[in-house]
This record gives C-alpha cells, sequence and structure tokens, in this order.
C-alpha cells in the first residue's frame, strides 16, 4: 500500500476527516479521533500506524516490518506501525485499517455516533 492508496482507503470509510500534520503526515481521523496515520513521503513503503485489539496487538508486534508504535505504545496503547516491506499485505493494511477504524467509532459516544450518521 502506498501513501495514495492509503489515502484513497481512508477516504472510502464514513464520516472520516483529513489533516495534514506531524512532520507532513497524513491522519485520518473520525468523530476527531484518529484512526490511522500515513508518513513517509512518495516512498515505495511509507510507514503506516493504526490501532489493534489487544490480541492483535501480542500478534502483529512481533511480525517482520511491522512493531509498536513508538509514540503511541510508549503510553501504553495499542497500536502498531507498517514501517518496512513484509509479508503485511494491502488487503491485510486494509483490514487492519478498517478494524482501528471500527475501533475508533466504538469508542465515540452514542451522540457523537448518531451526529456522524455511524451505527455499530
Amino acid at each position: 500500500m502506498n501513501r495514495e492508496s492509503f489515502n484513497q482507503y481512508c477516504s472510502s470509510l464514513p464520516a472520516t476527516t483529513h489533516v495534514v500534520q506531524w512532520g507532513e503526515s497524513d491522519v485520518w481521523k473520525v468523530g476527531g479521533k484518529v484512526f490511522a496515520i500515513c508518513w513517509g513521503g512518495d516512498e515505495p513503503v511509507p510507514g503506516i500506524t493504526f490501532k489493534t485489539s489487544e490480541m492483535d496487538y501480542e500478534i502483529l508486534r512481533v511480525m517482520p516490518g511491522l512493531r509498536p508504535a513508538p509514540y503511541f505504545a510508549t503510553r501504553g496503547m495499542k497500536w502498531i506501525q507498517r514501517f518496512e516491506p513484509s509479508d503485511f499485505t494491502e488487503e491485510d493494511l486494509q483490514y487492519a485499517i478498517a478494524e482501528s477504524y471500527r475501533l475508533v467509532v466504538k469508542k465515540l459516544t452514542r451522540k457523537k455516533r448518531t451526529e456522524l450518521g455511524l451505527e455499530l
């Protein structure tokens, strides 16, 4: 997944917003909460960071090319970063980003989900 396909995929999810921050990173949010980040310019394999469940975190953190996301993980949050080529396919990344999105939506208040037109 390159930066363009990352942004296209994230924009396809309902009620998302995009900002560029943190050193030119593409940051995707839902309800004002971050669910995915892409950094690394136009490199063939940009860094992609996403939220995970506790179980997925334990599995993904030891896979080649993946690691606990440096800033998030040091604060006890379950975020993974794809930082180099790996066996983690584009389909795997799409699933992980969708799951991150779902986890963030789930934590939004019922009122916020209703405002955004999101149902679980």
